[in-house]
């Protein structure tokens, strides 16, 4: 039998336990990756709505790390130090994004589990279990915005089909009073000029005005551009 605060496990087994301990270790492992791809999905997300729930997951993130850790420590009396390079490759697109990170909280969920099964008390498997459904949260969440996505691009493909130049003149009128706002603020017209080229682009490959618009303005904000960043303090 063993003991660890208040509870116990009649269960225990050494090897469970260590094999747990190994997975807990491999799960924290590679902090400053996961930090980086989440500061891109973020800073290419469409919407709002969209840049909330990626945070809202981050930060869920954020909180297991710590939660891994804190168990790792209890058993070992060890630090868990991230030994891994800093290394992000940028996903193809923000849908792709969504998908790897969809595909990785599942896979995550079968690692949880294992980590789950081989701890010896109530406790600790009590918080691998609210891990657990928080990935499977994140899960469905994702398959939400990926959905969402994948359906607004085709919606926004199929709109584009057999438009008169009237008809694209009254599609990208928010685009044209918003570089008119610009105008008024004083912003100089070469990085007026960049940002709505840049954001016809956009609207060119199936993104909506107002999708184009805040895409290319989070650029500029995050400094995924320079280029913008540079123009915008020109006078």
């Amino acid at each position: 039998m063993y003991y660890l605060g208040n509870s116990m496990y009649q269960g225990y087994n050494p090897e469970a336990l260590q094999k747990s301990l190994t997975l807990i270790f491999e799960a924290v492992q590679g902090e400053k990756e996961d930090r980086l791809f989440y500061e891109y999905l973020i800073s290419v997300a469409p919407t709002q709505e969209d840049k909330e729930i990626i945070s809202s997951i981050r930060d869920d993130e954020i909180r297991h790390n710590i939660m891994f850790k804190k168990m790792y420590k209890d058993f070992t009396g060890q630090e868990v130090l991230d030994v891994t390079e800093e290394s992000f490759k940028k996903p193809a697109s923000y849908v792709d994004g969504i998908q790897q990170a969809l595909f990785g909280e599942l896979k995550a969920v079968e690692k949880y589990r294992e980590i789950r099964k081989g701890l010896p008390d109530r406790q600790n498997r009590d918080v691998v279990f609210e891990i657990l459904t928080d990935e499977l949260k994140h899960a469905t969440k994702y398959n939400f915005l990926y959905t969402e996505n994948r359906t607004n691009r085709l919606v926004q493909s199929e709109s584009t089909i057999e438009k008169t130049p009237d008809d694209w003149i009254r599609y990208t009128e928010f685009l044209v009073k918003e570089a008119q706002e610009d105008v008024k603020r004083g912003i100089n017209l070469t990085h007026i000029f960049q940002e709505f080229i840049l954001m016809g682009v956009l609207v060119g490959k199936g993104y909506s005005p107002k999708q184009a618009y805040e895409t290319v303005e989070s650029w500029e904000r995050t400094g995924e551009s320079q280029l913008l960043q540079e123009s915008k303090k020109k006078p």
